[in-house]
């Protein structure tokens, strides 16, 4: 039978949120519920036909395609894996498909990021995670927190998911800046903000919430310079991804007390390690990638998983990234 690799399944969840009985009749279902490393992962995924990732959890160079003489598709969330070789994976005969978000089971779960977005945020704001810690230790209050009526929101991009957090801006009676390389006034105010200028942005938010994808251009937008114009007050989120914004800085900033916090959900490096200098510091609140994470959208992506291996094992795949693949079977 083939056998079906699952990645990087932290929660245990993915063969609980989706039916995966059809792949299950044909093939032999492997599930992994921790990170692998590079060379972990070169040797325990040699067996297997098919391998099913989630979002970048795990990166597929050319080396580690190379590597997997049995691979003949990888299923990846969204249209595109950035962490993923994506020619290797053409010249080496290996399919990839894709998901489909403008698919009807994914209508209804597109909130799941700036719902923990904001949730992060008032945890944030109100030392949420460092009194839950006193509490457990038997412990009292030791922190007074910031109310967010009268603040300013400033939204860094103002796609579908920064919309969502200006319309939630509104109901918690804040003010709501915006920018982005491409924003114009007219697309702001129509989703009830302020355009302003990059530098201004920094300049008066109150909290910063960062709603861009990560590319070229967006790699390290906010550094040093950014940071530094911040209000000694004020707090950056960022629940987008890691390298936007500058480790480095951000925990140079954070160290000295140069702005009051962060709310952080993606990292330059995921999962982040234990040592990591981010996890000592008392004002950042941390989750763990959870932006998407939830079962409604979990049940989402591995359905359309599933559907992909079905079709593949069919010899009709659907979705195909790369249709210069050639089949090794």
């Amino acid at each position: 039978m083939p056998r079906v690799a699952i990645l990087d399944d932290y929660a245990g969840a993915a063969l609980e949120v989706a039916d995966w009985s059809p792949v299950q009749a044909r093939a032999d279902i492997t599930v992994f519920d921790r990170h692998l490393s590079q060379a972990q992962a070169a040797e325990a995924l040699r067996p297997f036909d098919v391998v099913c990732t989630l979002r970048e959890r795990m990166a597929f160079p050319r080396a580690l395609i190379e590597g997997l003489p049995n691979l003949g598709l990888i299923t990846i969330v969204g249209h595109s894996l950035p962490n993923l070789d994506l020619a290797a994976a053409t010249e080496c005969g290996v399919a990839v498909a894709h998901s489909d978000f403008a698919s009807p089971r994914f209508r209804s779960v597109r909130d799941a990021t700036p719902e923990l977005a904001w949730g992060l945020m008032i945890a944030t704001v109100r030392n949420l995670a460092e009194e839950h810690r006193r509490m457990r230790e038997g412990g009292w209050q030791a922190s007074t927190g910031r109310t967010l009526w009268g603040t300013t929101l400033g939204l860094l991009g103002l796609g579908r998911t920064g919309k969502r957090m200006a319309g939630y801006a509104k109901a918690f009676g804040m003010q709501v800046i915006a920018w982005s390389q491409n924003l114009t006034e007219e697309a702001a105010s129509a989703a009830g903000a302020r355009r302003v200028e990059k530098a201004a942005l920094f300049e008066e938010a109150d909290v910063v919430s960062i709603h861009l994808v990560l590319s070229e251009r967006t790699r390290g937008l906010v550094g040093e310079p950014e940071l530094a114009r911040m209000k000694p007050h004020a707090y950056l989120i960022n629940t987008s991804r890691g390298p936007i914004v500058d480790e480095a800085a951000l925990i140079a900033a954070l160290e000295a007390g140069r702005i009051a916090g962060a709310g952080l959900d993606v990292y330059d490096l995921e999962p982040l390690p234990a040592d990591h200098r981010l996890r000592a510091l008392p004002n950042v609140t941390l989750s763990p990638h959870l932006g998407y994470v939830t079962h409604e959208m979990l049940g989402a992506f591995y359905s359309d998983t599933v559907e992909a291996v079905v079709a593949w094992l069919d010899g009709e795949p659907v979705r195909i990234a790369n249709p210069g693949a050639l089949p090794r079977h």
